[in-house]
């Protein structure tokens, strides 16, 4: 993922709410989401074979954005989708995940992962220091440590309160947020070692160019009776929809029971 958006116990009826965009170039091959045999919804990247974001039907979840930093990639270096794959599977707290995750961080590219278990959330980065906690509320991801104030992640997170605080459609609201192309003045970018010009492209929530742009965009819900909704719209290079994927199901557990 490039954009992800988390509200836990946020809302009257949702324990869990996230948004999130996935930024790849085009040319790499991947599936649209589905239910592998051992019980994750997720797509697959076809090149790394992991995932961007997953959820299980015990309601544990994971999902990664890369750490943007302008600097030549390793070819030797483990796909950062492992990391996602990985927390799915794993049977321990969200925290004691990330805090182990932390300690092996260092052979991947820059990194941020989230890993939870309903409303019971953790971030790790291999840019940071260990694993943290996270409390209710609502938090902001980008392609820079968790909370960092992008002007794509201040914009989004005002929108996704303003839903969570509304009578309306909340994952609607959340696809709508997704979906917003305005791009940043120049004044405000943040500077990550890539040009002006790609920086102002990266600056939208939803991007669009020949060569890379968002190719899906995922809307995950869990209410407070165990009730979970995952819906997936993948879009090809000039932004227009190509398909969705749309999966209800009830938890198998209880959120905190998985752990």
């Amino acid at each position: 993922m490039c954009l992800a958006l988390v509200a836990l116990n946020a809302h009257p009826r949702y324990t869990l709410v996230i948004a999130a965009n996935r930024d790849e170039f085009h040319a790499r091959a991947a599936e649209p989401a589905r239910w592998w045999p051992e019980g994750v919804l997720a797509g697959r990247d076809r090149v790394g074979g992991g995932t961007w974001f997953g959820v299980t039907r015990n309601g544990r979840w994971s999902l990664v954005t890369n750490f943007r930093e302008g600097i030549p990639r390793d070819p030797r270096a483990p796909s950062r989708g492992a990391l996602v794959t990985e927390a799915l599977r794993a049977a321990e707290a969200p925290l004691v995940h990330a805090a182990r995750v932390a300690i092996d961080g260092q052979r991947f590219h820059g990194f941020n992962l989230l890993i939870g278990s309903g409303a019971r959330a953790a971030y790790v980065s291999n840019r940071a220091s260990g694993g943290v906690a996270l409390s209710d509320g609502i938090y902001g991801l980008s392609n820079h440590l968790l909370e960092t104030p992008w002007p794509k992640l201040v914009r989004s997170k005002a929108k996704l309160r303003a839903a969570l605080q509304s009578d309306g459609d909340v994952a609607e609201a959340a696809f709508a947020l997704l979906a917003d192309r305005e791009q940043a003045p120049a004044a405000v970018l943040p500077f990550t070692g890539v040009s002006t010009q790609w920086e102002r492209v990266l600056s939208s929530a939803f991007i669009v160019t020949d060569d890379y742009g968002t190719r899906c965009s995922t809307v995950l819900t869990i209410d407070k009776v165990g009730a979970a909704r995952f819906v997936e719209r993948s879009f090809d290079a000039q932004g227009g929809a190509i398909g969705e994927v749309a999966q209800a199901f009830a938890l198998a557990l209880p959120p905190e029971a998985s752990d």
